[in-house]
């Protein structure tokens, strides 16, 4: 069993995450966030149902925005729908099929949009 040499705070109920590299909140990290990979340049549109007990979502990969606009972006479209949903890791998930909805919306940003899946 190997010792972990670096150890120490992984979370704070005052701060919330903290970085294992700096020790400071994520939010304030001052060695810098590692960034996303960049993606081929394409939006993909997706539906889901895997480990949510049968219920759908609509997955958004490949949005070209940071981390804030991004947050932004996934308010509008949540709006803009009537549903809930969320970001995790870069992708937008939308409750419920919202695929019809969507596409049209993120082909007037400019971007290039797939229907990914079934």
């Amino acid at each position: 069993m190997k010792k972990r040499s670096g150890g120490g705070l992984v979370f704070s109920t005052d701060a919330g995450r903290m970085c294992p590299d700096c020790r400071n909140p994520v939010d304030q990290c001052s060695c810098g966030q590692p960034e996303r990979p960049a993606g081929d340049g394409i939006v993909r549109v997706s539906r889901e149902t895997k480990g949510r007990k049968g219920k759908g979502v609509t997955l958004i990969t490949g949005i070209p925005l940071d981390d804030a606009g991004l947050l932004a972006f996934a308010k509008v479209l949540k709006a803009r729908c009537g549903t809930g949903g969320t970001v995790k890791d870069g992708v937008v998930e939308i409750q419920g099929d919202q695929r019809d909805l969507l596409v049209p919306l993120l082909k007037e940003k400019g971007w290039t949009v797939k229907r990914a899946g079934g």
